[in-house]
């Protein structure tokens, strides 16, 4: 468990916590699916949410068989997203601006640790205004592998000289949870589009309904390590 005086960093993914854009990941997914001739539930969406690509082929294999293209089915996800967003852009979610105003105050560092690939990752960060406001950002396709391993979490750390131990992670995803748990970090969940199970629950050191319930613990723990 981390002690409170040694909270330095805090690592952000990005779908779902700091753009809204996990629900086109999900609705895209069904999408792509569909047009391939696979009807794909919004459960099973939800289920392929911040999965390396080894995990995400399994994952899809499971739902529809072994005959599924998982390349296939990416790619239009990608096409028809990218389409989207082309047109109707991105937003972000509640509370980001004003934790960044927080932790740039108290002189926390901040890194993203997110699935998308580089260039996806900066052309939305940079749409909100975002790009220049973290201290470093870090793809999965950086790492060896992906969430739900603890890769990223472990080279996001180290890309802002600490250790996973002195990092909370805010996340939205079981997969992701579950990375920052493996990676040795304290894993704070933020749900978007569903709520965590008893057993994802269970790797959580918190469960917050916005951004801004991050601020406020922070803001009590700070207080009490007397800062």
């Amino acid at each position: 468990m981390i002690n409170k005086q040694q909270i330095k960093g805090i690592l952000f993914d990005m779908d779902g916590l700091i753009l809204d854009t996990e629900k086109l990941y999900c609705r895209f997914w069904q999408e792509a699916a569909r047009v391939l001739g696979y009807p794909m539930t919004m459960e099973q969406a939800l289920g392929m949410r911040s999965l390396n690509r080894y995990a995400g082929e399994a994952k899809l294999k499971s739902y529809f068989g072994e005959g599924i293209s998982y390349t296939e089915v990416r790619e239009k996800r990608i096409e028809l997203m990218d389409a989207f967003v082309e047109k109707e852009g991105v937003t972000t979610k509640p509370g980001i601006w004003e934790l960044l105003a927080f932790l740039q105050e108290k002189q926390i560092r901040t890194a993203i640790a997110t699935s998308s690939p580089i260039g996806r990752t900066k052309k939305y960060l940079s749409s909100v205004h975002l790009e220049n406001e973290f201290d470093a950002i870090v793809s999965g396709y950086m790492v060896e592998h992906g969430k739900p391993e603890p890769d990223i979490y472990v080279y996001a750390a180290r890309q802002l000289g600490l250790k996973p131990e002195n990092c909370i992670v805010l996340e939205d995803s079981p997969a992701g949870i579950l990375a920052a748990y493996r990676a040795g970090c304290m894993p704070v969940m933020i749900p978007d589009l569903a709520q965590p199970d008893e057993e994802v629950r269970g790797l959580c050191r918190y469960v917050y309904p916005t951004l801004l319930d991050v601020i406020k613990m922070l803001d009590r723990e700070n207080a009490e390590a007397g800062r």
